[in-house]
């Protein structure tokens, strides 16, 4: 761009009267480059720009009243894109250093899973949103405990340091009941008591995070290998079985954690299989509530239908560039996947004690 400003500048001097000024193409080719190229290429330009200014007034008026005015214009115009660039490059900075402070944050909050969980294979990511560098609420978790492999995928209402403590807490309450409590509707409960009792202690929290929608998955002995789900207010979870069958796993309707004083609730689990070599999805709704241009939503059932994927890791990274490119480019909300695979059929066994 700014190069075709001076060209174009050039050779309209050339074919045009010589009393046609075309100083502005020569102002705008600095200011153009300011805020997409480097400070070497900004300066550049600008050099540039003022000897061409020169070189025009020396073909018409070498000694014109108008000379010291164009040259001083055009040479004031580079210095304030000069100025302009570094001003950028400093925000960006800004930008980038909070960018990373807030995903190492994140990521010591919310760690990636390891890649074998009990009998399961297990893929995690997590994607701020592009629109600012603010730390999100979204939350994922997996662990084998005493009562079978533990899932949690969540997210916290709000963002900022007071979600990621929300989510802390919440991860914490989740570990702690996931190994003490037999039934997971008892984990569910414990999660949502600690959830009160945060808020209770912190009136500012009842504004920004005073809820957060979860799916709670557990996964059975077996075989034959069966997932027990509760789903509060959260987006169903996607199954994939190995031919590549996809289907939403619906359940009991909830609100969200941590709005018990509006109904009283007692969480009912929902069973289903989980064949060998199946797929289960976990997300937020970063996911399901990204939009093309059109405004459509993605609708990762719809995507997921038809596909075979060898591995979680797999899966989660054709999801994540599917979406990216749904959505244009850009998420616009933080995206948390957790994705698991049951063994296939041919997998040894693991020896019982």
């Amino acid at each position: 761009m700014p190069g075709a400003l001076l060209l174009v500048g050039g050779v309209l001097d050339y074919v045009t009267p010589a009393h046609v000024t075309l100083t502005p193409f020569y102002v705008a080719a600095p200011i153009a480059a300011a805020p997409v190229l480097s400070f070497g290429a900004t300066l550049a330009y600008s050099v540039l720009a003022i000897l061409l200014v020169v070189f025009e007034l020396a073909q018409i008026a070498p000694n014109g009243p108008e000379a010291p005015v164009k040259i001083g214009t055009v040479a004031l115009m580079g210095l304030f894109a000069l100025f302009l660039n570094r001003m950028l490059a400093r925000r960006d900075a800004r930008v980038a250093s909070a960018r990373r402070i807030a995903e190492t944050v994140q990521r010591a909050v919310v760690p990636e899973p390891p890649e074998r969980v009990g009998p399961l294979r297990v893929s995690a990511r997590y994607r701020a949103a592009q629109r600012n560098a603010l730390i999100g609420g979204d939350l994922y978790s997996v662990r084998e405990t005493p009562h079978g492999v533990r899932m949690l995928v969540g997210d916290v209402r709000g963002k900022g340091l007071g979600a990621t403590e929300v989510v802390a807490v919440l991860l914490g309450a989740f570990r702690e009941a996931a190994e003490s409590e037999v039934e997971l509707s008892a984990v569910a409960a414990r999660m949502e008591d600690t959830l009160i009792r945060e808020r209770r202690n912190r009136p500012d929290l009842e504004s920004n995070e005073g809820f957060t929608t979860a799916v709670l998955v557990e996964l059975s002995a077996g075989p034959p290998l069966r997932l027990r789900l509760i789903n509060r207010g959260h987006p169903p979870p996607v199954l994939l079985v190995s031919g590549g069958e996809a289907r939403y796993l619906t359940t009991e309707p909830a609100l969200p954690l941590g709005l018990r004083e509006l109904e009283e609730h007692r969480d009912l689990t929902t069973a289903t299989d989980f064949p060998p070599g199946a797929h289960l999805l976990l997300y937020t709704d970063g996911l399901s509530e990204a939009r093309d241009a059109a405004g459509v939503f993605y609708d990762p059932l719809a995507r997921l239908g038809e596909r075979r994927f060898p591995s979680p890791h797999a899966l989660l990274d054709w999801l994540l560039d599917d979406v990216t490119a749904h959505s244009g480019g850009g998420l616009k909300d933080d995206l948390a996947l957790l994705a698991a695979q049951s063994p296939s059929a041919n997998a040894p066994r693991a020896p019982t004690p």
